[in-house]
């Protein structure tokens, strides 16, 4: 797999619970579309990430990536407690000044 954008990168190696260190991988006004619910913001995506931190306990590893569209859409095979475990996962990012500025995980 090719080298991914620095915050691709740290967003995907961080720990689901260390939520401050996510947040801030994204822009200020990023927005975050997971399980059909939409999170826009660095403390509303932070909270996301806390909640499903506490929820779920999983792993994530990268398996793929490709551009389309304009978006970098990295392919995760994620391992956990949750419903349908495992699970193969896109996660569809768009950066603006090397953040993550959109992210759309299905």
């Amino acid at each position: 797999m090719r080298d991914l954008p620095k915050a691709i990168a740290t967003y995907l190696a961080t720990d689901p619970g260390d939520t401050d260190t996510v947040a801030h991988c994204f822009t200020e006004d990023a927005t975050v579309r997971d399980e059909g619910k939409t999170h826009t913001g660095r403390a509303a995506i932070g909270a996301w990430r806390a909640r499903t931190a506490t929820e779920y306990q999983y792993t994530s590893t990268p398996i793929a990536a490709r551009s389309e569209d304009g978006r970098l859409i990295v392919t995760a095979h994620v391992e956990g407690n949750f419903p349908g475990s495992p699970v193969d996962l896109d996660y569809a990012f768009t950066l603006r000044n090397d953040l993550i500025h959109t992210l759309e995980i299905s």
